[in-house]
């Protein structure tokens, strides 16, 4: 899982390696159901990644790729200097029924595969006049209808140390529905392999282990260098099964000199158990 084109770098999906013999998401950041001034749109999804993601560039690179999948990222921390929060609507399948019918627009326009739930902002008190106005039911049942509708084939998550709440009670009703668990681990600024192991123990029975993908921020926040990829070996050797890497972002990973992609090239070696760079 690589996060793509939320920070206003020109990244292209070309310069990214895709070792062919792993299944490879792009995960594009963000679509926001905002205007461009930050106001809420009532579901109305517009996509706000980099213009050089066009859909043109989504059509080629999975042309080039059958083992590339495209996700579009709801949400994300920020637009602008507005920071974003999850709002519960005044009417709960009227917010389903728009973010169904303009992410339907956008997933087609672009030739994606999924939807990524990042929503990094909660309300601290929450309507409770409604049984349906709440996080879990709004996005449960839209990634339900997206795949009862065959419009997705994949949907995933992205909690973190102060989201952890709203995303369990998602997942704990719409499992079935999620098909990974994209925790930002680099938010518990944990950065030794022991630590790592801790932390993913307690996620894991958050949110299972089998869907639970360890992840890296490049020159982030958290566990970094090589110190990771001893995590990878620790979480193996420990018994959990290390399904997937997700990484934020390719956007950090491009320019770096001769180390372009160092950590994608990497984590796609592990995962295939190679002990050399592809």
């Amino acid at each position: 899982m690589e996060y793509i084109g939320a920070t206003g770098v020109p990244v292209k999906f070309n310069t990214v390696p895709i070792n062919q013999s792993i299944d490879f998401h792009f995960i594009l950041s963000f679509a926001i159901d905002a205007s461009p001034q930050g106001e809420s749109q009532n579901g109305v999804f517009s996509p706000y990644w980099v213009p050089t993601l066009t859909q043109d560039s989504v059509a080629q690179i999975k042309s080039q790729n059958p083992n590339v999948k495209a996700l579009a990222s709801l949400s994300g921390w920020s637009l602008g200097d507005t920071v974003l929060r999850w709002y519960d609507p005044e009417d709960p399948d009227r917010w389903i029924t728009n973010a169904f019918t303009s992410l339907k627009s956008i997933i087609e326009d672009y030739h994606l595969d999924g939807i990524d739930i990042d929503y990094e902002n909660f309300p601290k008190r929450r309507r409770r006049s409604s049984p349906n106005s709440t996080f879990a039911y709004c996005i449960g049942e839209l990634i339900s209808l997206l795949k009862n509708q065959s419009v997705i084939s994949v949907a995933t998550i992205a909690p973190f140390y102060t989201t952890v709440g709203p995303y369990m009670d998602l997942y704990g009703r719409y499992a079935e529905v999620i098909d990974f668990v994209n925790y930002q681990f680099y938010t518990d600024r944990v950065r030794s392999a022991n630590g790592y192991l801790d932390t993913f123990r307690v996620r894991s029975m958050q949110f299972g282990a089998e869907k639970l993908l360890p992840s890296y921020e490049v020159e982030g926040r958290g566990i970094q260098g090589e110190a990771f990829f001893d995590a990878l070996r620790l979480l193996e050797k420990s018994g959990f099964s290390v399904n997937g890497v997700m990484i934020f972002s390719a956007d950090a990973s491009v320019g770096g000199g001769g180390d372009d992609y160092y950590y994608e090239k990497k984590s796609q070696a592990f995962l295939l158990n190679s002990t050399t760079l592809l």
